[in-house]
């Protein structure tokens, strides 16, 4: 993995919405598109996110963000890798980084919803740490929803 940098980028970065927009096409052929929870990246309160992309040899092919639910609780969100980079470890690196950036903003707790139909994205996870918690937030009434959480170190 000595070709795959990471990099904290604002939540304009275009590398970044171009990797979203690829993410959206993914979902959007899962889940109606009211069952898509993404983050409007024109709001304000989106800076106040952290974002990170993965570059392999300098191409965008993979991204994450998390966002500050409450005091010690992050949500991992936009969590996507280019298909032909996955099982390669850029996930895993990228998790990481949002990991340890969460615990130095003093998270205990890392959050995140996903579906059952992303069973790759379930195992990932649950490799990770993460098990099964009851719908959080905007998921609650979402059927299709399934929601994880991790405590940290």
């Amino acid at each position: 993995m000595d070709k795959l940098e990471l990099k904290t980028v604002k939540p304009g970065h275009v590398d970044l919405s171009s990797l979203i927009e690829k993410l959206d096409g993914y979902l959007s052929g899962l889940y109606p598109q009211d069952e898509i929870f993404g983050v409007d990246l024109s709001d304000p309160k989106s800076e106040e996110m952290t974002f990170v992309l993965a570059y392999w040899e300098g191409v965008p092919v993979g991204c994450g963000g998390i966002r500050r639910i409450d005091e010690r609780t992050v949500e991992l969100k936009r969590f996507f890798v280019e298909p032909a980079m996955r099982r390669q470890g850029v996930a895993r690196q990228v998790f990481r980084y949002l990991e340890q950036e969460a615990e130095k903003q003093g998270c205990t707790v890392m959050r995140l919803e996903t579906g059952a139909p992303q069973f790759e994205s379930v195992n990932f996870y649950k490799k990770q740490g993460f098990y099964e918690i009851e719908r959080f937030g905007e998921y609650v009434n979402c059927e299709s929803s399934l929601c994880m959480e991790k405590v940290l170190a």
